[in-house]
């Protein structure tokens, strides 16, 4: 036992974040803030995999009302930067800025998930009661849950900020990038184990699990992690129109935000195409499309620690990011030629490199951010970043589906040709959409990796340098 825990100690030293701790920080505080990511994992697995098979499947609701109560929640994520403006302006009257809101978000997720599970029950028609009550309940349990997540999200990577010394944030971003995978990992095998045998009773139990879950480990994350302020120690006020028009009109920061976007955007179309892509027309078999999940999360695993250690040895973030985009579009290039090729091997390859370039684009993207940012607008910096990237991701993974479906259909029927009339047609339409995105992502992040030699001229809130990523 004691040679396997020297050598379990040894591992754990070799990860890119084992030395993140500081005397600011120790390495201690910092694992119970990562908690507050552990929980956006665990809500995302549940909302957008979990739910998304048991409301189709199991309880037999149609496919828009799905799609349309999955993708509520992105009505809340543009208000990010508003929710991180506010609070880099507020104080509570314990003297707290980013606390209130992560528990108020913490609220509304435990709120949304505690009538999910009833809201979902009645949304499929088992009851005696109008269908359009289980339809407003389901779609306020969404919102509820997309609104805390959100905010929870925001203002946790913006205390984040405030607490890590600069010379230690690109080993706290691997540091909360690696928990948000492991709650999703972790939480997609409980949750798969727990409904293996669905009942509406098991269903109501998990769902209400995890928002006691949820509930808990933010508590635990927020616990004594924020100093007290003084009114005098926040900066002179100024309205979100103005900030943000300060923040948008410098040309680097709009940059930032269309590089984010669009990367962002090319890596998410296939979130819901993979596994049907495998199986349909790769012929893999359930066990093998089943294991992509693993493979994407492997592939982002590597790509956090290859982004961790050339950021630690000075790289520059938007060239990671530029990187991480360059290695999506050979993904992507093998996924499409793998068809063809009727090669479940150079799938699988792609699949990996996938999850690679986005552990890259993701972290060198957030290190970015927190880079750029001051503490006097850290909360609208990374509010903007996460805004353009949830909906962007929103908005690609809707458009994906509705590409496939239409394109492949076309196909089918013979309106593109009989060189195209082949299933395979939508999806490979999607994959090439998110290469041309991808590689507009490379353009718009180029000239931001660049060394700047007048940092001075970025300008954002009253001379500051600016803020995004």
């Amino acid at each position: 036992m004691s040679e396997f825990s020297a050598v379990f100690i040894h591992a754990l030293r070799r990860l890119p974040f084992a030395d993140a701790g500081t005397a600011e920080l120790p390495m201690g505080r910092l694992l119970r803030l990562s908690l507050f990511q552990v929980t956006v994992g665990m809500a995302a697995v549940l909302m957008i995999g979990t739910l998304n098979r048991v409301m189709i499947v199991e309880l037999g609701v149609p496919s828009w009302i799905v799609a349309l109560m999955l993708a509520l929640p992105l009505l809340s994520a543009p208000l990010r930067t508003v929710i991180g403006f506010r609070s880099d302006r507020y104080t509570s009257v314990l003297g707290w800025r980013r606390a209130p809101f992560i528990w108020f978000g913490t609220l509304a997720q435990f709120g949304g998930f505690a009538i999910m599970p009833f809201a979902l029950v009645l949304l499929s028609g088992d009851t005696t009661m109008p269908m359009w009550l289980g339809q407003a309940a389901a779609a306020l349990a969404f919102l509820l849950v997309g609104a805390g997540l959100h905010t929870v999200q925001t203002i946790g990577l913006a205390l984040a900020t405030d607490l890590a010394p600069e010379r230690a944030r690109p080993k706290v971003v691997a540091l909360l990038c690696a928990a948000m995978l492991v709650g999703m990992v972790v939480s997609a095998f409980v949750f798969g184990l727990a409904l293996r045998h669905f009942s509406q009773i098991r269903l109501i139990q998990v769902i209400q699990s995890a928002a006691a879950v949820t509930l808990v480990l933010n508590v635990i994350a927020l616990w004594k992690q924020e100093p007290r302020y003084s009114a005098a120690t926040i900066s002179e006020r100024v309205g979100f129109l103005k900030a943000w028009r300060l923040f948008a009109n410098e040309a680097r920061a709009r940059r930032r935000l269309i590089a984010i976007a669009l990367g962002t955007a090319g890596f998410s179309m296939q979130d819901i195409l993979l596994e049907p892509y495998g199986g349909k027309i790769l012929h893999l078999p359930v066990g093998a499309t089943t294991a992509l999940t693993a493979m994407l999360a492997f592939g982002s695993g590597l790509g956090l620690v290859m982004a961790a250690r050339r950021l630690n040895r000075g790289a520059d973030p938007h060239r990671v990011a530029g990187w991480g985009a360059l290695i999506g579009v050979v993904a992507f290039t093998f996924v499409m030629v793998a068809a063809p090729m009727e090669s479940g091997a150079v799938f699988g390859m792609g699949v990996g490199l996938i999850g690679f370039g986005g552990g890259l684009f993701a972290h060198g993207g957030l290190t970015a951010s927190m880079a750029a940012s001051k503490p006097e607008a850290r909360g609208l910096a990374l509010g903007a970043w996460g805004a353009a990237q949830a909906t962007a991701a929103g908005l690609a993974i809707a458009a994906s589906g509705l590409i496939n479906d239409t394109v492949g259909a076309l196909a089918v029927s013979g309106a593109l040709g009989e060189a195209l009339s082949d299933p395979v047609t939508g999806y490979v339409t999607v994959y090439g959409i998110e290469i041309l995105l991808l590689l507009a992502s490379i353009v718009a992040v180029g000239p931001l990796s660049r060394r700047n030699t007048q940092p001075a001229q970025e300008t954002c809130l009253g001379g500051t340098p600016s803020l995004g990523f």
